[in-house]
């Protein structure tokens, strides 16, 4: 496994770039290229490259103050937009890109690199203490890493009949990946949804999606027996994971371009100016909330039993997710004129939130008992990229667009 080969990125996932002009970003934008840089890394402060943190760089910062970078790296991130491209285990932290790094929690060294690692823009599947990655060489194959090595642990291929396989979602027993059908003349206007054995790799179980839909755009999640998907296709759709027969499938009133929400029986949806809640055996519609006018619900969360979600109008919302009952709002977002959060983690009694926009946004912490917004980090580099965030309990990670931050949680 080389630290230094490159290979051609011409996979760029068209549900991502669907997603980037929908917000505003031309296609000249979307072809800024992302070269492996290693150069200009540094530890906040200008200290020298793996430098140890300053002891004031983990002292809990004043009030309404950010706490300063325990360390900030160069990376070759090429993420666009989505909470599944920044990712923490094994001790690292991984943000999609070409080669697919890890670098060590704590310092921000890099620790192993994995040329060809990842398709652009496809999702760094967490589960079972594993990486699962669609290949970057676009040979059908979706393989499995030890996080804390990047050692290959799983392998498997789809057939010769499938192209560009990329996993979606994973539980206990199952990887689950959908693919385009290949035709004779090298052409593909169908796919397939399926399940592959993660210990053996073995298919367990394919089922042909509608005509019309698209292999580009789904988001999915595994709750019990049932995996629930969206995709641009305006189609919420639910499936028996032993099975993969489709239980049940809906037209949502818009267009999901974020991830959903699961709790124990029901999956959350924003739906514009809605935020409606599904039963997962019938899809019957089990609680609604209604944003103010004009106002669009972001995407939601559930963290420890709490519903998280943020609009458009700048509330943020702790919702009782099997009621639709709202714990608290908060307007300090509003208030303070920022960006308001479309991902979340949590850390104790703090909720931290990525904004997709910059010049007013970053990274939110907010006190997670009541709303109240308690610091704001932003690198100011004015990168047009969407932050991301992600943590291992102890560390906030903060992408933007090829600086990777490390805070204190």
């Amino acid at each position: 496994m080389s630290k230094k080969n490159s290979a051609t990125n011409d996979g760029t996932s068209r549900r991502k770039v669907l997603r980037l002009a929908g917000g505003g970003l031309t296609l000249a934008v979307l072809a800024t290229g992302a070269t492996g840089c290693r150069e200009n890394d540094e530890v906040d402060g200008g200290a020298s490259q793996g430098a140890a943190p300053s002891k004031k760089a983990t002292a809990t910062p004043e009030d309404g103050q950010p706490p300063k970078p325990l360390w900030t790296k160069s990376t070759s991130a090429e993420t666009y937009g989505d909470s599944d491209e920044l990712v923490a285990a094994g001790g690292m932290v991984i943000a999609s890109g070409n080669p697919l790094a890890a670098l060590d929690a704590a310092t921000g060294e890099e620790q192993w690199s994995l040329p060809d690692g990842a398709v652009p823009g496809a999702p760094l599947l967490l589960g079972n203490g594993t990486l699962y990655l669609a290949s970057g060489e676009y040979d059908g194959t979706v393989a499995g890493y030890e996080p804390a090595t990047g050692k290959e642990t799983w392998r498997s291929h789809l057939g010769k009949e499938y192209r560009q396989p990329s996993p979606v979602a994973v539980d206990e027993e199952q990887v689950y990946v959908i693919a385009e059908i290949l035709e004779d003349d090298g052409s593909s206007h169908t796919n397939v949804i399926a399940a592959l054995n993660s210990g053996t790799g073995k298919l367990v179980w394919k089922e042909q999606r509608d005509l019309g839909t698209e292999e580009n755009g789904v988001h999915a999640a595994v709750q019990d027996r049932y995996l629930v998907y969206t995709d641009f296709k305006k189609n919420l759709t639910v499936r028996d994971t032993a099975t993969g027969k489709q239980i049940w499938t809906r037209k949502t009133a818009k267009t999901s371009y974020g991830v959903f929400a699961v709790h124990q029986d029901l999956v959350i949806v924003p739906q514009g100016q809605k935020l409606q809640a599904f039963q997962l055996s019938d899809g019957a519609e089990k609680w609604a909330l209604q944003a103010e006018e004009f106002d669009t619900f972001r995407e939601p969360a559930v963290l420890e039993d709490v519903l998280y979600v943020a609009d458009s109008g700048r509330t943020l919302r702790a919702i009782e997710p099997q009621s639709g009952k709202t714990i608290w709002q908060s307007k300090d977002l509003a208030d303070a004129n920022a960006y308001a959060p479309r991902q979340f983690v949590k850390v104790g009694g703090t909720l931290y939130g990525a904004t997709e926009l910059d010049d007013r946004g970053g990274i939110h912490a907010f006190d997670a008992a009541t709303g109240a917004l308690r610091w704001t980090f932003n690198d100011k580099s004015g990168d047009y990229h969407a932050w991301l965030v992600a943590t291992d309990g102890t560390h906030v990670f903060a992408l933007h667009g090829k600086k990777l931050h490390a805070l204190s949680a």
